[in-house]
């Protein structure tokens, strides 16, 4: 079947990726089935804590990594291994597997959505933006030579609370990094310490072409808010961005820099979508016209 069916994939950049499936919180020894590119998989902890992932209809088993608290599979051959998050490994970090949430959109939508800080005061009122505080500062943004990834600096914007253990708003700084097409990892200001930064990353799990499942990482350093606080207030969040994403048409993303009008706020979209461009990926986007 075509990639464009919105059943099974044939893009192979991203057959090749490792994708992330579930938390392995949550994850025992009981036959949990979950979908991936448009194939049903089984996954499961067998004895000696092993985590085995298989296609449903040919019982063949897949590759699997485990990091950052999720489990990962990939239904091609892996091409390099997963991109590196070393701040997951501080030891004074809690690190969270805040949700997983299933939203009716690609998962190029769901990232691109990520990346915009122009809906913050209208999306998050009161918690990541408000009026009047709507405007989106000049940033930079560029495609790293060394690890081709896309890379967002210089990006600040104002917010009432910036994460659960904030009291009272303030200029937050961000990073953004696009190091996988379905992944996002987000830095920015720590209230707890101004000379680090805390992350929060978006794996996207494309269960077909217009259906994803959203796993959050929350990795901070926060020594006042239980986990529960940390997860509930990214979920809320997350519960914000749901209904605005399912109601984006299309729901696979235009790479065509033609198909929406850009505006300042959307310059990390726009290296996005060239970025996605130039690997070939077909799968969840609408590719540029010849």
């Amino acid at each position: 079947m075509s990639a464009t069916s919105g059943n099974y994939c044939n893009d192979p950049v991203i057959l090749n990726h490792w994708h992330a499936i579930a938390a392995i919180e949550d994850t025992g020894a009981t036959l949990c089935q979950t979908r991936l590119l448009g194939e049903l998989l089984t996954y499961h902890i067998e004895a000696e804590s092993a985590i085995v992932v298989r296609t449903s209809a040919l019982q063949h088993q897949l590759p699997v990594t485990c990091a950052y608290g999720y489990i990962w599979t990939c239904l091609g051959q892996p091409t390099a291994p997963l991109f590196a998050l070393p701040e997951y490994l501080e030891p004074d970090r809690t690190n969270v597997c805040a949700a997983s949430v299933g939203v009716r959109v690609s998962a190029p939508r769901a990232v691109e959505n990520f990346l915009d800080m122009g809906h913050f005061p209208y999306v998050h009122t009161g918690i990541l933006g408000e009026q009047p505080h709507t405007e989106v500062r000049e940033y930079d943004v560029e495609i790293t030579e060394d690890t081709n990834e896309v890379m967002a600096t210089r990006c600040r914007f104002y917010q009432p609370q910036a994460a659960a253990g904030a009291e009272g708003g303030m200029l937050v700084e961000y990073v953004y990094r696009v190091p996988h097409p379905y992944c996002s990892v987000l830095y920015k200001s720590c209230p707890d310490d101004e000379s680090r930064m805390d992350v929060i990353a978006l794996f996207v799990q494309p269960m077909d072409e217009i259906n994803i499942r959203a796993h959050a990482l929350v990795s901070v350093i926060d020594k006042t808010s239980a986990p529960l606080a940390i997860k509930m207030f990214q979920q809320t969040i997350f519960g914000q961005d749901k209904p605005i994403l399912e109601n984006q048409i299309p729901k696979r993303l235009p790479l065509d820099p033609r198909a929406e009008t850009p505006i300042r706020a959307d310059k990390s979209a726009i290296v996005y979508r060239r970025w996605l461009s130039k690997q070939g990926i077909s799968y969840g986007v609408i590719p540029a016209a010849a």
